[in-house]
């Protein structure tokens, strides 16, 4: 009998007590996926591989049952695992169904209708959203069949996870490797997240900024940019367009959304209104300099020419925040504005008054001397300060944070969508 199980699914951990079945194709790129095997049960999910007879020739089943704790499903015709019409229940059970390597020959059975293997037959019979990573020769990728095949697939609702490209393993230099593993995770999760941002645009600025003393010194801080970066990434899981602004980082760019690089906070504020007046939300993360050296020196300064003790005049950046406060202040529309209040004492006192002073929806207040709290750490532990209500979100790491930070974003987005603003 078909299920009736409904799974309630927390953003911060979208595949925790999901059911997700992994079909490993025949390729070269079998290997691999053990590794998304092992990192969807690191995520917490149940995982039940399937296999066609030709992945059992570059990969044992055995592998896989160590890594799920779980018999693996490779043929139709055993006793055993057919003797309830295994893949049948397969097919119901997942909430997920993953084909990683997906071979040439396995997208055309597939696109074809065909159940003539465990695979095959398990995938025509879910519900279950389907996510297809192919891996094959570049020759075979780029032929018109392979194209038309996928096409259908994706016509049919099917997810693909572009391959990458490189050299192969037929010795060839193109596109068709497999994605890795990492990144097909991520396409899952994006598969399986709520998407109750779809649609929003949402403008994310994170990391600090630089302000040049003279050409290889500058003034900054000690943002590392991770806050920022998770809730980018958490935004776009939850199916927003996000345009992340970004100070210097030594963060990778987020896969699946835009990215602007800038330095300064002149920069910044070119970059922010370019895209803030067409946003439903704009989360200011960043932490931008409020000064900045009035003349930069065009070369660099000499400790030898220089009379000590040295004094560099300074001028005050704009306020980025208090701006996009007092534009919407005045005209009664624009995007619902996050703040953030780095403090070191009387965290929710001086957020609460940032909230006033920068006409703010919500300020993001954390003690950047707490262990674990602070800048350049993997875990933050924030109170969310708004007009009538002070929340706070436990310490934990900035991506279940960041999560925690876009349950609200949600609510004040679809308020401010309902009320017209």
């Amino acid at each position: 009998m078909p299920r009736d199980r409904v799974r309630t699914i927390d953003p911060a951990a979208p595949l925790a007590g999901a059911h997700v079945a992994v079909a490993v194709g025949g390729g070269i790129a079998a290997y691999k996926a053990a590794e998304l095997v092992r990192l969807f049960v690191k995520q917490g999910a149940t995982v039940q591989v399937l296999m066609t007879e030709a992945a059992t020739h570059f990969i044992g089943p055995l592998t896989f049952q160590a890594l799920t704790g779980r018999e693996v499903f490779t043929s139709l015709f055993d006793l055993g695992q057919e003797s309830e019409i295994g893949h049948i229940q397969v097919a119901d059970a997942a909430d997920l169904f993953v084909i990683a390597p997906a071979t040439a020959d396995l997208i055309a059975r597939m696109a074809a209708g065909m159940a003539n293997d465990v695979v095959t037959a398990s995938v025509l019979a879910t519900k279950a959203p389907v996510l297809v990573a192919p891996s094959m020769n570049v020759n075979m990728w780029d032929h018109p069949r392979t194209v038309a095949n996928l096409a259908s697939l994706v016509a049919s609702g099917i997810r693909v996870v572009e391959p990458g490209e490189g050299f192969l393993a037929c010795q060839w230099v193109g596109k068709g490797r497999l994605a890795e593993p990492a990144e097909i995770l991520e396409a899952a999760i994006h598969v399986v997240s709520p998407r109750d941002l779809a649609g929003a645009r949402v403008v994310v600025t994170a990391g600090p900024t630089f302000e040049a003393v003279d050409p290889v010194r500058f003034l900054g801080n000690r943002s590392s940019g991770k806050m920022g970066y998770a809730i980018a990434e958490a935004a776009a899981r939850r199916g927003a367009v996000v345009t992340l602004i970004s100070g210097p980082t030594k963060l990778e760019d987020p896969r699946g959304l835009r990215v602007v690089r800038v330095e300064t906070a002149a920069e910044m504020k070119v970059a922010l209104d370019h895209v803030a007046a067409d946003a439903d939300a704009v989360v200011m993360a960043a932490a931008i300099g409020d000064f900045r050296p009035i003349a930069p020196a065009e070369h660099k300064l000499k400790r030898s020419e220089m009379r000590l003790p040295l004094a560099i005049q300074l001028d005050a950046n704009p306020d980025l925040l208090a701006g996009l406060g007092a534009a919407r202040k005045a005209t009664g529309k624009g995007p619902v504005l996050i703040g953030f209040a780095a403090e070191t004492r009387d965290v929710v006192d001086y957020a609460r008054a940032k909230l006033r002073s920068k006409g703010c929806d919500l300020v993001v207040a954390n003690d950047v001397t707490e262990p674990g709290a602070g800048f350049a750490v993997d875990t933050n532990h924030v109170y969310l300060v708004e007009e009538t209500a002070v929340t706070e979100v436990p310490p934990a790491t900035k991506q279940v944070v960041a999560h925690r930070i876009l349950d609200r974003v949600v609510d004040l987005v679809r308020r401010a969508a309902a009320s017209g603003a």
